[in-house]
């Protein structure tokens, strides 16, 4: 069996527009593509004596064990590979559920599509599976331990903390749309300039002096103090000369810690004497930045967190470290194990709790309290193995919000403005958190920016805490505020680039600062900001995460669609321009209805209120209302449209062309924009195709809001031309002959350029064409049939991408076409797009048309912008 590639989706996509996140495996069995799972000896009962656990996977049959009926039956290996890769992700934590097996067109070639919670993950379930199957068809050994484990350790990599995850979750249940900006903890709520940003519990908000403050423990023990705020005894020393003088000054017991420290690094506690001062000023000083060691009064008691959201206190928890407890006949090694053999206690993150593991500080600290590892503790002593209460070291929490006294509750609310912190964690030792501070000699500790919500997310006793709802709550204040700006998606096989672009332009007319993507680049606010063909989700993750953009445009392609799906979950208004054959035979797609099905993803995602805007006089277009759920618009060049009228009686919302007029219609009334003739874009109402263009946009424009005077405004000043659409209908009139340079690139496209060109006068008209290489035979054999119907004379030249094909054959595919049209068609054949379009111009004559058809429309259009300054300065010869 052999891997082909492999893609992760992370938006809606081909496979489900709910689950976002798919591995889509494309695997060619190969030989087993003969050897159905019945007809390998042993390898059902092999396979169930390695995963007893897939018992569970219902399947199709509907029932627990049914997977294993159908491996019984006679089940393709493809099949069983996506349960392998699901089940394997479920033994090392993350249990996901989600798979399709498919055929890919091929034979013997599958798409094995399953779900992933972190992309690393997935992407090496797929591979691991595959080696497991593989070991179970030859009858060896497979020992899985190390892959499993290697799962956990990618998980743990990649994944949100547990505080970040947290603030993801809640924005999410709430409708926010975010975007992770870093392989770490930065991320971004909601889109363009509606943005917030956090890392892990760290604020676009948070004040910055605030976080400098906390991160210095003498500035805010200082403040602290100044404030009558109950702190400990302390100095700060910087040399180890100075330590006994500030043992002395402070009093036994001691805390020594590094003054820029956080999240309890190079912290000793709990110091009796002047050795263990020093080597815990050497520890000290490896944390810290700065050099600088704070030497403070051991504080007897307990240590507890108070969180402070929006300068109100959340939630409070008591933290004991990680410790065992003697039973008299256990060693400490065994009491570990037993503490992590607690099914709450995993690895990392995983679960409530994490396992305790036995580091060279631990193995340390058990050295100062006088034992081993092997040590037999009595029963009822309490072994401390950590020197801080983290969770994430093995500690524990206990939720006490309920309890705490309101003279502590108003201190730490008072404490979080004086430092002036948004979300702050106040650690406090205290003998009891239900009395004031100031009658149990307790003291705050420190002040932490950052702090760890998972102790109040998942104590482990206690009521968990919401305590990231505060957090959005302060971020997206007012009610129903999901930080989205609109989103127009527009999609179709053609007219999908020039409708976005003259989409853009009318939000822009209307005052928007819009970001727009296309197959030429991505413009933010009309600045071409990336180049190339920029249809996919990358390319519209860079507009949602410009903080200048309000109005987002995002052309959607059937590649990227394909590659990774969607770069947005949800948009406001999708458009479907039309859906013709095209890229068939490509990424498994191999018919027109798979193609609309990829093309009925932008659709699916519209929001609840929002508009799909399809295209009426296309059938299959039409059909993707049936699996929608928001609000319809049609628009079509026949106002008489049966589905048109059935949506007016119905009082919908449509635009059609009538009379000469593009008209918006709501119910059965009709608000007349402008005669098409008008419409600069439409050449006099000549490019019918552009029409269909125009009556998308405005009924986009529409549906957003937009007024008939700003959409006029956008229409008449929406100028075709190599600056406003490159590549789309450019008309370049020279003294004696006319160049049209233009995109079309599938039948469907030539035959709409046709019926433009057959409106244009010319004493001949010559054609510049390319087979392109990820197209069908029969397509470039069609592209070829319709170019002999439109030209006088063809030149045939050769597409840079060739794609797969040489260019011998793609040159033959075209002159195949038009040979069997017209086989007198006179017929040039010149490699070269430069030379091509050089040798049109020299033989042109006198009232010809050049039609060049290129798919690298900025070096034509530099070259025809050369001939037209040759032209102007009197130096182009037409007859050279």
């Amino acid at each position: 069996m052999k891997i082909r590639e492999i893609n992760a989706m992370r938006g809606p996509n081909y496979w489900s527009v709910r689950r976002h996140k798919l591995i889509v495996m494309v695997l060619d069995l190969e030989e087993m593509e003969e050897l159905p799972s019945n007809k390998i000896e042993g390898f059902p009962e092999r396979l169930k004596t390695m995963f007893p656990t897939m018992y569970s996977h219902r399947c199709s049959e509907g029932c627990e064990g049914g997977f294993f009926m159908r491996v019984d039956e006679g089940t393709w290996m493809g099949h069983i590979i996506e349960h392998i890769a699901l089940e394997i992700q479920t033994l090392a934590g993350m249990d996901t559920g989600f798979g399709r097996t498919r055929g890919y067109g091929e034979h013997g070639v599958y798409s094995v599509v399953f779900s992933y919670m972190e992309e690393s993950v997935g992407r090496f379930a797929a591979k691991s599976a595959v080696r497991i199957c593989e070991a179970l068809i030859a009858g060896e050994a497979y020992d899985m331990t190390d892959d499993i484990q290697e799962m956990r350790e990618l998980r743990e990599a990649d994944r949100l903390g547990p505080s970040t995850g947290s603030i993801v979750e809640e924005a999410e249940a709430r409708g926010i749309p975010w975007i992770r900006l870093n392989k770490y903890s930065l991320c971004q709520l909601g889109y363009g300039a509606n943005q917030k940003r956090i890392q892990a519990t760290v604020t676009s908000e948070t004040s910055s002096i605030g976080v400098e403050l906390a991160c210095d423990k003498e500035d805010t023990k200082f403040l602290l103090e100044q404030a009558e705020v109950e702190v400990p005894r302390g100095d700060i020393i910087r040399r180890e000369r100075s330590l006994q003088e500030a043992c002395d000054y402070v009093g036994y017991p001691l805390v020594i810690k590094p003054i820029d420290g956080n999240h309890g690094r190079g912290i000793t506690v709990d110091i009796q004497n002047y050795e263990d001062a020093l080597a815990a000023f050497h520890h000290a000083k490896e944390s810290s930045k700065s050099g600088a060691i704070i030497v403070e009064k051991f504080i007897v008691g307990q240590d507890y967190r108070l969180l402070v959201i929006n300068n109100r206190l959340v939630a409070g928890a008591i933290r004991t470290p990680a410790h065992v407890i003697g039973d008299g006949k256990s060693t400490v090694q065994e009491l570990i194990d037993k503490v992590n053999s607690d099914p709450r206690r995993g690895f990392g993150h995983e679960n409530v709790l994490t396992k305790i593991t036995t580091n060279e500080l631990t193995l340390t600290i058990i050295k100062d309290a006088g034992y081993t590892l092997e040590s037999v503790i009595a029963e009822g002593e309490r072994l401390i193995l950590k020197d801080t209460a983290n969770l994430s070291t093995g500690g524990t929490a206990e939720d006490i919000t309920d309890i705490i006294h309101p003279a502590n509750v108003s201190m730490a609310e008072r404490i979080s403005k004086i430092i002036d912190l948004d979300i702050c964690g106040i650690d406090i030792m205290t003998t009891d958190i239900s009395q004031p501070l100031s009658e149990t000699g307790g003291a705050v500790l420190e002040v932490n920016a950052g702090p760890g919500f998972r102790m109040h997310l998942a104590p482990t006793s206690g009521l968990p805490r919401n305590v990231a709802a505060p957090v959005i709550d302060k971020l997206f204040p007012n009610k129903g505020d999901t930080g989205r700006i609109p989103i127009i998606a527009i999609t179709g096989t053609n007219g999908k680039t020039t409708t976005s672009r003259l989409m853009a332009h009318i939000a822009k007319m209307n005052g928007y600062r819009v970001g727009y993507t296309t197959s030429d680049g991505v413009y933010i606010q009309n600045r071409l900001l990336m180049t190339g063909d920029c249809t996919g989700p990358a390319s519209a993750e860079f507009v949602l995460k410009d903080p200048t953009v309000n109005f987002a445009v995002l052309e959607c392609a059937r590649g990227g669609l394909l590659r990774a799906g969607l770069g947005f979950k949800k948009c406001d208004v999708a458009i479907v321009t039309n859906v013709a054959a095209d890229h068939l035979g490509l990424k498994g797609i191999h018919t027109i209805e798979q193609l609309a099905k990829v093309k009925g993803v932008v659709p699916e995602t519209v929001l609840p209120d929002g508009y799909a805007i399809l295209n009426a006089d296309d059938d299959l277009v039409y059909d993707m209302r049936r699996s929608l759920d928001c609000n319809v618009a049609l628009f079509s060049m026949d106002e008489n449209n049966p589905h048109i009228k059935a949506l007016q009686r119905l009082n919908g919302i449509t635009a059609v062309y009538e009379n000469g007029y593009v008209t918006i219609c709501r119910g059965e009334w009709k608000m007349r924009l402008m005669k098409a003739e008008n419409i600069p874009l439409t050449y006099g109402g000549k490019a019918k195709f552009m029409i269909q263009n125009v009556l998308a946009a405005v009924l986009g424009a529409h549906v957003q809001g937009i007024s008939i005077e700003d959409m006029k405004a956008g229409l008449e000043t929406f100028i075709p031309s190599a600056s406003q659409t490159p590549g789309r209908l450019n008309l370049f009139e020279f003294k004696d002959f006319t160049i049209l340079l233009d995109y079309a690139h599938n039948p469907a496209g030539m035959r709409a350029l046709q019926a433009f060109t057959n409106e244009l006068e010319a004493t001949v008209k010559v054609g510049i064409i390319a087979g392109i290489g990820d197209r069908r035979v029969e397509d470039n054999n069609e592209m070829g049939a319709i170019a002999a119907d439109m030209f006088d004379e063809i030149i045939i030249r050769q597409d840079k991408r060739l794609r797969g094909k040489t260019e011998q054959e793609l040159i033959k595919m075209l002159d195949d076409g038009i040979k069997k049209r017209d086989p007198n068609k006179k017929t040039t054949i010149i490699p070269s797009e430069k030379e091509a379009i050089k040798f049109a111009v020299r033989n042109a004559v006198k009232g010809s048309l050049i039609i060049l058809c290129s798919d690298v429309i900025p070096d034509a259009l530099e070259l025809v912008k050369k001939f037209k300054e040759q032209e102007a300065n009197g130096e182009l010869n037409y007859a050279d």
